[in-house]
């Protein structure tokens, strides 16, 4: 074939031929790779520790800079959980875009087998980026100032005191009540619990006087405690908390010896490509490493933990095998799945 360069001289055309694809290939090693359109699922109403979780991602990509989009959260409640899991498995499994928020409530129910036939082998765990403490808060008018109070009030009359929080019975909001009754020797099984969809909708039922001890996250309450409407009766931390929550007392100064560490993190689809998956994963661990995230989760009242990838699904395995113990100590009945669903 005859090339007519129509008053072009040949070596000016070959020229920008090579110069364009100099461009297009220097375009293509400076983009930056990543999410089109990071969304982050917080499988709850607003408000509460899901909430926060996906707001941390969020505020942090944008403060350090490591997305080219802006991360927007969205909600699915359902199940502390379920729901978010079941629709991005049939719906969105190969959707890098996004990450779903994740909690040890997620696996304790994960361990009962209240997320239908999936089970933990069927996302892709990324990172686990804070740890937050169960704690037992009421209204700063309550007669219950202390844990012991309340634990004199359950033994006259376990009926005669309504808990409430963001999940059913099982859940692991549920969970912290059973255990501080059954440390106490109280028979949990005849307490008064009203279950939310989500934390925020249990802390305007406190505030509202419709229950009379909230058992969530102390994450999710450092508004009201700082605004002085609640009080903390107890955290669930081996030892006290610095900062902010450095006046509340833990359950084991208070006598009964009782821990409840919340692991807080994000999830993908099973399906995202290694490409992707492996995106999230270092894309956190270089936000985990950066001391300005550290003041963005001392912000969001979470306490310092970093882990991801293989290590998470490690520890993911470890702590499941942890609450399916306890899901039988409490005659919750689990029926997990035993292998993966896919």
């Amino acid at each position: 074939m005859r090339i007519v360069s129509k008053g072009w001289p040949l070596a000016a055309v070959v020229g920008m031929v090579l110069l364009g694809a100099c461009e297009q290939n220097g375009s293509a090693e400076s983009e930056v790779f990543g999410p089109s359109r990071p969304e982050c699922i917080a499988p709850s109403a607003p408000g509460g520790g899901f909430d926060l979780t996906c707001k941390l991602a969020q505020k942090a990509f944008r403060d350090l800079g490591l997305l080219n989009s802006p991360m927007r959260v969205t909600y699915q409640p359902g199940g502390i959980g379920a729901v978010a899991m079941n629709s991005v498995i049939a719906q969105r499994a190969s959707d890098a875009n996004i990450i779903v928020a994740f909690s040890g409530g997620s696996l304790l129910n994960l361990a009962q087998g209240k997320f239908g036939r999936y089970s933990e082998h069927d996302v892709r765990w990324v990172a686990a980026s804070g740890i937050d403490y169960g704690m037992l808060a009421v209204r700063d008018d309550s007669s219950f100032h202390e844990l012991g109070d309340l634990i004199e009030s359950l033994k006259a009359n376990p009926a005669g005191v309504v808990f409430g929080a963001g999940g059913t019975v099982g859940s692991q909001d549920w969970m912290k009540s059973a255990l501080i009754a059954r440390v106490a020797n109280i028979d949990y099984r005849g307490m008064r619990y009203v279950p939310f969809e989500g934390g925020g909708e249990a802390q305007v039922a406190l505030l509202g006087g419709h229950i009379q001890v909230y058992s969530g996250d102390i994450s999710e309450v450092v508004g009201l405690l700082e605004s002085g409407r609640v009080r903390i009766l107890a955290v669930m931390s081996d030892a006290r908390l610095p900062g902010r929550f450095a006046e509340v007392p833990t359950a084991k100064e208070q006598g009964f010896d009782l821990s409840w560490p919340i692991l807080r993190g994000y999830y993908t689809g099973p399906d995202v490509s290694e490409q992707d998956y492996a995106w999230w994963v270092e894309t956190f661990e270089t936000m985990m490493r950066d001391e300005r995230f550290d003041r963005v989760r001392e912000e969001f009242g979470m306490f310092p933990y970093a882990i991801a990838g293989a290590d998470l699904h490690a520890l993911i395995a470890e702590r499941m095998a942890h609450y399916r113990l306890l899901a039988q100590e409490f005659d919750l009945n689990p029926q997990a799945p035993g292998v993966a669903a896919r």
